[in-house]
């Protein structure tokens, strides 16, 4: 079984991959590409995924260096100015240089409002689609009503919901607007975040109530799993992130869905090894 982990993100305090001026404080510790395929090995993961992290704002060139260094091991998914006019043809201009996908992460306060706006969004939905690249989606369950109409509009793009959108377990109308989208066979979900969204400590079983139904509204060939390493660390390591789905959500995830879940999914949207955008 190959194992994909579709969500990491790496960073460098190096002058060649400039931090943007509106990011006063940026991260003391580098948290490398090098230091990523350490973790990998260790852990049977083949591949990974490198979700642009929001520190380098809009400059994704550390993961297209990365990339470009490790094409067999990595690909990427950038971010672009959600609020720019210019927003369409950054990506592709960073699809050009190797990205393969976009991430939003409209908040649901009013300053995320900018996602409910059909004249910016519509053009970035498109172009994501044309260009067969699929949309990250880092946001809380009160803005996917928002989502809806793009999807409908957009019937070809593929869009993966991270985290699954950070429901809170006990939440049923949160379950309700997250599982709600698996009628449009085209949205996946990450059943990341386990460890954040718990009130217990490893293996989270609060939460596997959760998984348990987001697998069902969509089917193993729609979720896949993910550390968001090295976000991850302050709750939990590297290989915890894998072995709570591999070893303890096997009691009902099929095992003939795992390799889907655990690989599979992750590699229908990001085409390793095949000339990646």
């Amino acid at each position: 079984m190959m194992i994909i982990d579709p969500h990491t993100h790496v960073w460098v305090n190096d002058p060649r991959f400039p931090w943007p001026a509106e990011n006063p404080s940026p991260p003391a510790e580098d948290r490398t590409a090098e230091m990523l395929l350490e973790q990998m090995a260790a852990h049977g993961v083949e591949k990974t995924v490198l979700v642009q992290v929001i520190h380098y704002r809009w400059d994704n060139r550390y993961v297209v260096d990365v990339i470009g260094r490790y094409p067999e091991k990595f690909m990427a998914v950038g971010r672009i100015n959600p609020e720019d006019p210019a927003a369409p043809d950054h990506l592709s201009e960073w699809t050009e240089q190797g990205v393969h996908g976009v991430r939003l992460s409209p908040s649901v306060d009013a300053s995320g409002d900018w996602f409910a706006d059909p004249a910016r969004m519509n053009p970035i939905f498109a172009r994501a689609e044309s260009l067969g690249v699929p949309l990250l989606l880092l946001t809380r369950p009160p803005r996917l009503s928002d989502l809806v109409p793009l999807l409908d509009r957009h019937p070809d793009l593929d869009v993966v919901i991270d985290h699954m959108s950070d429901a809170h377990p006990g939440d049923a109308e949160e379950r309700r607007l997250l599982t709600d989208l698996a009628r449009y066979e085209r949205v996946c979900v990450k059943i990341s975040h386990t460890w954040s969204i718990s009130d217990e400590g490893y293996p989270w079983a609060d939460t596997h109530g959760l998984v348990e139904e987001v697998y069902q509204a969509f089917g193993a060939q729609r979720i896949m799993w993910g550390t968001d390493w090295p976000v991850c660390l302050s709750k939990a390591e590297y290989g915890q992130t894998l072995s709570v789905v591999r070893d303890h959500m096997s009691a009902f995830i099929a095992a003939e869905d795992m390799e889907w879940v655990l690989g599979r999914t992750a590699l229908r949207l990001w085409p390793f090894g095949a000339g990646g955008s």
